[in-house]
């Protein structure tokens, strides 16, 4: 069970990570509706998929463990950083990575990975 676990938790990082960045390029535009449009498309696929692995990792009216939630919001925070300075890179404007950490807090709580306590 425990490699199925690993695999589940790293595709639900891999989605969550790309549900953040779509979450943030999608802020990003200002003047284009039909391109925001189609980073909300695929911020809410990434979601509904990233949401069926949370299930399967833990049943959903238990939390993960506080050693879980950290070593998954580190990955996606760092995966996130990286897509989005690739973006830049290649030309993207407007992105805010000052709200990288924010972005992974809200998608956190949104998957219920953690009581709103916390």
């Amino acid at each position: 069970m425990s490699q199925n676990r690993n695999k589940l938790i790293k595709l639900l990082i891999g989605n969550l990570s790309n549900s953040a960045v779509h979450r943030i390029l999608e802020k990003s535009i200002t003047d284009k509706e039909e391109l925001s449009g189609k980073y909300r498309k695929e911020f809410l696929a990434s979601f509904e998929i990233a949401k069926r692995y949370r299930e399967k990792i833990n049943p959903i009216n238990e939390k993960l463990s506080q050693k879980d939630i950290s070593f998954i919001k580190d990955k996606i925070i760092k995966k996130v950083r990286v897509e989005l300075l690739i973006r830049i890179s290649k030309g993207y404007g407007n992105i805010d990575v000052e709200t990288i950490e924010s972005e992974v807090d809200k998608l956190i709580k949104e998957i219920e990975f953690q009581d709103e306590n916390l």
